[in-house]
């Protein structure tokens, strides 16, 4: 856990938040688990959707879990790096791909809409792209304090679960900078092709993280300046709502390699600030699995995917609804007249 008499003024608010942590209920576990021991088949046969049925108890701090306003929340920023030549589409389909969310024409956007997901896109400035890391700040610290009270306010309205992702332009090569600053190593450690860059986009991803580590290595103090120095603002906005969630006693999924890397900010200043948190799957791109490894977490599903926009936490999201399903509609031993297991 990082001391918090390290994190500079404006960050304080956040380092406490992230610190002083309500726990997790243990009678709504107990009580989903005394469910489960009654219902029609053998216990434990379920695997983790048993667990995930739990850790929704225990983070609602409901015996009997719901979701009747599961919510998939994507954040939406730009960034100066794009200069670089890190990616391979211009930062205009940032702009364009949210209004394809909106408009219904989106992966997650069918997600949402087939499995019954409310969606709700946060655009964050998307006409003021953050600093060029290689060069200066993405943003001065009092602007990274604004974004994550801002995220915080995504749970205004009161999901009882909540689906972070993201999409920008040039997002991979932040994440990627973010982990190499929160992890230790460099450019080629942690890049990886993104939307689809070839060698030489790749080698330019890497250099870019590489200099901005260089230029910025006397400020990479504290998880919250990292953020400030290599991040975005949408990292910033999905980490404030995951710090909101969990004082709102909301359960969190973190889609893909970038919202991983914005979770990540938080493990580092308290690794227990994610135990409310479900990683829906393990990205393509290379370097997520080893972030997951980093913090110890298990991904729910690896199907390949790399698309971003939040698409894998709704797939996670729909898992989860599942396992609520079939916990609360199966039938008991007892009211399906099936003789339990002899004692």
């Amino acid at each position: 856990m990082t001391d918090q008499s390290q994190a500079p003024a404006p960050f304080a608010d956040f380092v406490d938040l992230l610190t002083l942590l309500p726990e997790g209920d243990e009678a709504a576990v107990a009580a989903v688990r005394a469910r489960n021991a009654r219902l029609t088949k053998p216990e434990g046969s379920l695997g983790r959707l048993e667990d995930l049925v739990e850790h929704l108890a225990r983070w609602q701090h409901r015996g009997e879990p719901r979701l009747d306003n599961p919510m998939v929340a994507i954040f939406a920023g730009n960034h100066g790096v794009t200069k670089q030549g890190v990616s391979a589409f211009p930062s205009e389909v940032t702009q364009q791909m949210v209004a394809n969310f909106t408009k219904g024409g989106a992966a997650v956007s069918q997600l949402c809409a087939l499995h019954e997901l409310n969606l709700r896109v946060f655009e964050l400035a998307l006409d003021m792209p953050t600093g060029d890391i290689t060069e200066q700040a993405a943003m001065d610290e009092r602007t990274a304090a604004a974004t994550l009270a801002y995220g915080m306010e995504a749970v205004a309205g009161g999901p009882d679960l909540l689906c972070i992702g993201e999409m920008g332009i040039g997002n991979t090569t932040i994440a990627a900078a973010l982990a190499a600053a929160l992890f230790g190593g460099g450019g080629a450690d942690w890049v990886g092709r993104g939307t689809g860059v070839d060698a030489q986009g790749l080698a330019r991803k890497a250099d870019a993280v590489d200099r901005a580590l260089a230029r910025h290595a006397a400020d990479l103090d504290h998880p919250l300046k990292i953020l400030a120095r290599l991040g975005g603002r949408e990292l910033a906005g999905m980490l404030g709502a995951l710090i909101a969630a969990r004082h709102r006693n909301i359960p969190v999924i973190v889609d893909g390699f970038v919202a991983t890397a914005a979770a990540a900010v938080a493990y580092k200043v308290n690794p227990a600030a994610l135990d409310h948190c479900l990683f829906a799957h393990v990205s393509a791109e290379k370097a997520h699995a080893r972030m997951l490894a980093e913090m110890g977490k298990t991904p729910l599903l690896d199907l390949g995917l790399r698309l971003g926009e939040g698409s894998g936490a709704a797939l996670g999201a729909v898992l989860v609804k599942t396992a609520l399903h079939l916990h609360r509609n199966m039938a008991t031993f007892e009211e399906a007249a099936v003789a339990g297991k002899l004692d």
